[in-house]
């Protein structure tokens, strides 16, 4: 084989070398990058039997101020939920400004409807918000598997948003 051919061969096989180690690395930072950010929807990877508690915040800064929350939980064999408003003349709004709050036993079909209007959500890595002025809802799931993370909610559309605004209305008055 000429000297030519021989130097060709080498750059040929070092250039391959190269791109290899470039395409390891682009995949390996992608992988870091998206790292923990699985997302998971409830009814496929999440099974409805598996949630155990489900929370809904809103708490607004506007004047007046207002926060509203709605709990739902198992315990035992049975289901409930909680329910708490909060109004006043100043921020940030406190327990002692609670002006509503009743815990309601559901019927394992109300528990049933809760569980319907979940599914389809999407479920990911719980995230520190640096967000400034939202007044949310926050929504948090808790599940057989969340691991402690797996905990950050959101509707599948906003009219199933809506429609767990109203059925949680319904429960209580």
């Amino acid at each position: 084989m000429s000297k030519q051919k021989s130097q060709k061969k080498t750059k040929a096989v070092f250039a391959v070398v190269i791109i290899t180690f470039v395409v390891i690395a682009v995949v390996s930072v992608l992988a870091i990058i998206n790292k923990g950010e699985k997302e998971m929807i409830v009814g496929k990877e999440i099974l409805s039997s598996d949630i155990n508690e489900f929370f809904y915040t809103y708490s607004s800064s506007a004047n007046p101020p207002e926060y509203l929350r709605y709990h739902f939980y198992k315990e035992d064999n049975s289901f409930f939920m909680y329910h708490e408003k909060r109004k006043a003349d100043h921020w940030p709004l406190t327990e002692n400004d609670i002006t509503e709050s009743d815990t309601v036993n559901l019927t394992i079909d109300e528990w049933n409807k809760l569980l319907s209007l979940l599914d389809g959500g999407k479920v990911e890595k719980r995230k520190q918000s640096t967000d400034s002025g939202s007044s949310g809802p926050w929504l948090y799931i808790y599940w057989k598997n969340d691991k402690g993370k797996y905990q950050g909610f959101s509707f599948i559309d906003y009219s199933k948003l809506t429609e767990f605004e109203k059925f949680c209305s319904s429960l209580y008055g």
